[in-house]
């Protein structure tokens, strides 16, 4: 298996801390660490649509018994994801981005009883026109965009391309998104472009697109040969590992860095837990990683691990193996 280079820095997504990848949603929905949480609430919809006889009914004349999540992503399903009531006016779903495979955008809507369409408001900011079978309908469906939760700058796969100053727009594009040439503008940072993607684990090839211009990671020395006679580069987001530091429960500060990383001293903070040990938990691809941890500004090896290595450079670096 190839490895993930220098170029790419992979790290946690710290879930614990309750943050989240985005803002709240848009009507119907929001995104919480690693899930997207439906939410309805009665009072938010006035009609309903039968849906046998496509008749529109007030909802002071519907009784709820249960309330399900109907859409794109599970093929309309009138029964599948049934929600769970949290009062007498809201019901909750709970879902981890990755049961939303392939796509981006998603068109829904909350069915009540199994039978009843909640119809959403022409106002409401995220509804789309619905269609079915090539013919608009008189009616609405709400849209989700899980782009937010991939996109955020806690995500565990950056992106960066050095120079390119005069650039305009620079883009990356992968298997990750199905190669879509607008999802993920790069932001611009000192000497190059940067961006961060939250991306499960798993082989992507991927490529950069400056003003309109297709190019590979000159950075990244693995690539594979695509259908043009051309190169993408290629990437390995692997499984998750948790690197553990005993002890210095007085330490202020404790960091995590290493050749998956780029020895970056500022990024991986890692975090005491109730036993004062240090943890922090991340991705990595399969292959050999070099780290250290810095305690206060003191660099040291891992006291517990007794696999080491010469960098080279004169310096000593304890080593951790992905299979």
């Amino acid at each position: 298996m190839r490895t993930i280079f220098q170029h790419i820095t992979i790290f946690l997504l710290v879930l614990s801390t309750g943050l989240s990848f985005a803002q709240n949603g848009d009507k119907g929905y929001r995104f919480e660490g690693n899930d997207v949480v439906f939410t309805f609430n009665k009072d938010d919809y006035e009609k309903f649509t039968d849906n046998t006889s496509e008749e529109k009914i007030k909802f002071e004349n519907l009784t709820i018994d249960n309330v399900v999540v109907s859409g794109e992503f599970n093929n309309w399903s009138l029964y599948d994801w049934k929600m769970a009531k949290v009062n007498e006016t809201t019901y909750e779903l709970r879902k981890n981005i990755n049961d939303f495979k392939d796509e981006y955008t998603w068109e829904f809507k909350f069915i009540v009883n199994n039978q009843y369409w909640a119809e959403p408001s022409v106002y409401d900011p995220n509804i789309k026109l619905a269609v079915k079978k090539g013919t608009h309908l008189n009616v609405y469906n709400l849209r989700m965009d899980t782009k937010a939760a991939i996109r955020d700058n806690k995500g565990n796969v950056r992106f960066r391309l050095r120079g390119y100053d005069d650039a305009k727009h620079i883009i990356v594009a992968g298997s990750f998104n199905r190669w879509n040439e607008e999802d993920f503008e790069m932001y611009k940072i000192e000497n190059g472009w940067e961006l961060k993607l939250n991306i499960k684990p798993g082989e992507y090839e991927y490529r950069f697109i400056v003003d309109g211009h297709w190019m590979e990671d000159p950075s990244n020395p693995s690539k594979v040969i695509n259908e043009f006679g051309e190169y993408n580069s290629y990437i390995n987001v692997g499984k998750y590992v948790t690197f553990i530091l005993k002890g210095h429960s007085n330490a202020k500060r404790v960091v995590l860095a290493g050749s998956f990383n780029d020895w970056n001293e500022e990024d991986i903070k890692m975090e005491k837990g109730d036993d004062n040990y240090w943890r922090y938990r991340m991705p990595l691809s399969s292959g050999k990683h070099y780290y250290k941890f810095i305690i206060d500004g003191k660099w040291i090896l891992d006291p517990e691990n007794p696999i080491k290595e010469y960098d080279g450079k004169g310096n000593i670096n304890s080593v951790f193996m992905v299979k």
